[in-house]
């Protein structure tokens, strides 16, 4: 059996919190998400026990791919610098740099 993503446990409690949300018992909300993901009920509890821990549904980040780069090394001794002090993994700090280059390009051009 082949483990989850995480976009699939994101989805699980999204579901798990919407069911919630619409006052649905414990006992068939567990039930429905059996049905509709192939749950254990075992699972479908823990999802349910996370889901009343939240307050609104979780965003589902978009899957990441690898992609290969070629930048100056003093860039590179600047990046690491910063993923280290600031606890952001180097790939998360390049796709918000990324992102708001492009809406800047995208807002003059």
């Amino acid at each position: 059996m082949t483990r989850s993503s995480n976009t699939d446990k994101t989805h699980r409690l999204n579901a798990a919190f919407n069911l919630l949300a619409q006052d649905c018992p414990l006992a068939e909300a567990a039930e429905a998400l059996t049905q509709q993901f192939g749950l254990s009920r075992r699972q479908a509890y823990r999802y349910l026990q996370e889901a009343q821990g939240i307050d609104a549904p979780v965003l589902v980040a978009s899957p990441s791919i690898p992609i290969t780069i070629k930048i100056p090394a003093d860039v590179v001794e600047r990046l690491r610098s910063h993923a280290q002090t600031s606890g952001m993994a180097i790939g998360e700090i390049v796709a918000h740099a990324i992102v708001s280059f492009l809406d800047k390009l995208h807002r003059h051009g």
